[in-house]
């Protein structure tokens, strides 16, 4: 191993280790989120209030998020009580954002969220994928990390009513 590759090592390990001590702030009980949409559209989870909203974390090169995103799509078309967000958790261009969803169509809006400024009301994802449940009054209902399938949000939300 040569010394510039053994420095730049220790460097991404320590900034690793203090990353992961620093504490994160939890996300509020209510969350707010405004966003553009992939399509130029708009989406504000304030107005999805009386619905359930999935909010679901992925990316174009995680392969979990991309299994999931038929599965979330079908129960979200399913359901007259459910609606989602769907945010691109990665830096990369509009283009392949684009390309990418229509390769890889769902039921429900996409956005993207810039990495180097995360989102005021969710904690920043520490795994692809992250999903949160919102309840009809606003509030988080539940947090998965991980793959996420149409059941386990119908558990969710049946245990939550």
């Amino acid at each position: 191993m040569n010394r510039f590759f053994s420095l730049r090592l220790l460097a991404a390990l320590a900034l690793a280790v203090g990353a992961a001590s620093v504490a994160h702030a939890e996300a509020p009980k209510t969350p707010s989120l405004k966003v553009t949409t992939l399509d130029g559209g708009s989406f504000d989870l304030a107005q999805q209030r009386g619905k359930w909203v999935v909010v679901n974390f992925w990316a174009t090169w995680c392969t979990p998020c991309i299994q999931e995103m038929p599965d979330i799509s079908a129960f979200v078309a399913g359901r007259k009580d459910v609606t989602a967000i769907g945010l691109a958790w990665e830096d990369t261009e509009k283009t392949e954002l684009d390309a990418f969803a229509k390769e890889h169509p769902v039921k429900y809006p996409l956005a993207q969220v810039d990495v180097y400024k995360p989102l005021d009301d969710f904690e920043t994802p520490r795994g692809l994928p992250t999903t949160y449940l919102i309840a009809p009054d606003g509030t988080i209902a539940k947090k998965f990390v991980g793959p996420v399938t149409g059941d386990d949000l119908a558990k969710a939300i049946a245990a939550k009513k």
